[in-house]
């Protein structure tokens, strides 16, 4: 890569190695996972395989969370939140951290209950700083406003790469 208007080999940029036991603390080695990320709904087939193998090529944790969604009033009061999922649901959201782990990726699996979804997980990202989310829940499960202005959220506000089931 030349500098504009340089045309002699002298002027290039280059970029160089640190030798052995030089130190690299400059450089970063920031750990960026990869989150996959629902709405109280089993994960998309394409979005929980596309997160798996993005962490698995790069090399990163992946975090599996499970945003649900409890409403105010009075069961806020009481400490009452959304019940376990059916047993075949919690399985199909477990899979993709079990898939994970089997192929030697370092899995965290959360689930975050609160009244305003789209806003908890905005706020995963920041205090995670995943490399990408992939939000995925399984469309045919939950209502397509739903799903589209809480995609538009998400995109338009978190700081990282987004990958949405289209």
């Amino acid at each position: 890569m030349r500098r504009a208007g340089s045309s002699t080999p002298s002027d290039m940029l280059t970029l160089r190695r640190p030798e052995s036991g030089e130190d690299t603390s400059g450089f970063s080695h920031e750990c960026r996972p990869v989150l996959l990320a629902t709405l109280e709904v089993p994960f998309e087939d394409a979005a929980a395989a596309f997160a798996v193998d993005a962490a698995v090529e790069a090399g990163q944790p992946l975090i599996v969370a499970s945003i649900v969604e409890i409403p105010l009033g009075m069961c806020m009061l009481m400490g009452y939140g959304a019940l376990d999922p059916p047993e075949e649901d919690a399985a199909k959201l477990r899979a993709p951290a079990e898939l994970a782990h089997a192929l030697g990726v370092r899995v965290e699996r959360l689930r975050v209950s609160t009244p305003h979804p789209v806003t908890a997980l905005l706020e995963l990202v920041a205090e995670r700083g995943p490399g990408l989310l992939v939000f995925g829940p399984d469309r045919e499960r939950l209502k397509p406003r739903t799903y589209r202005r809480a995609a538009r959220k998400i995109t338009e506000r978190a700081a990282c790469l987004v990958w949405v089931s289209g």
